[in-house]
């Protein structure tokens, strides 16, 4: 989706005079958001969606995700690139299921005192968001037909002999 399209959906639902009046802009100008802008024939105006998409690549900085989707009440999780087709599930699954076990550890040895301190709590963090990107990996993967049987009988194991 577009950031003009999304804008435009946005407008469906939110009055256009309310952002305007609370961001201090023109009307038109929010309205001009709405609109594709960039081509010859279209009349939008660079919208602030558009300005974060380039500040993301000039930057390449995450930061700017994360402080944007903990505005939004969120968490920010980069995608891993998806695993190739062919790979094999059960490795793929036990990875999943280690990372899980990982988090758990430190779950349990941060509350073994009944507490969890400020750094212990950052340390569950971490280990959650590298579960969660290892856990989105998966799925992707799992999306693309990476652990599809393609032919072999067991699905992800590769070529199966010929019979």
């Amino acid at each position: 989706m577009q950031s003009h399209e999304l804008l435009k959906d946005v407008l469906k639902r939110t009055s256009a005079k309310q952002i305007s009046a609370e961001m201090g802009l023109s009307l038109s100008l929010i309205y001009k958001w709405a609109e594709p802008s960039g081509d010859t024939s279209g009349s939008g105006a660079s919208n602030p969606l558009d300005r974060i998409d380039q500040l993301l690549k000039a930057s390449n900085d995450t930061r700017i995700a994360q402080w944007v989707s903990e505005r939004a009440g969120g968490f920010f999780i980069p995608n891993p690139p998806a695993h190739s087709s062919g790979q094999a599930l059960v490795p793929a699954t036990n990875e999943i299921v280690n990372d899980f076990a990982k988090l758990l550890g430190v779950i349990a040895t941060a509350s073994a005192d009944q507490q969890v301190t400020a750094a212990e709590a950052k340390a569950i963090r971490a280990r959650w968001e590298e579960l969660k990107s290892a856990t989105e990996g998966f799925v992707q993967s799992a999306e693309k037909g990476a652990f599809r049987d393609h032919g072999t009988g067991v699905a992800g194991t590769g070529p199966s002999p010929k019979r």
